[in-house]
């Protein structure tokens, strides 16, 4: 199993970021990905500053908006429960 290696910064009453949530479980990559409510957990995170939602963090670069965020989704490898 793949470490944590990406955060999405998201308001949980907010429409957008769930369905960023829910595409990041559908296409298997929670393991990859630390949700992180801006409101709360993340209130003073300065990855994410005055940025809107939803947001992810790769490590490097903060992509923000759910269309953005949802491309970047699509690029990434989903975990695979064989490990391989």
């Amino acid at each position: 199993m793949s470490e944590v290696d990406h955060t999405l910064f998201h308001r949980i009453a907010e429409p957008a970021s769930a369905r960023i949530r829910s595409r990041i479980v559908e296409l298997g990559l929670k393991p990859r990905i630390d949700f992180q409510n801006a409101d709360t957990d993340a209130k003073d995170d300065p990855r994410l500053g005055s940025a809107p939602t939803p947001a992810l963090w790769d490590g490097r670069t903060l992509t923000v908006g759910e269309d953005q965020v949802a491309r970047k989704l699509t690029a990434m490898r989903p975990e695979r429960e064989d490990g391989w």
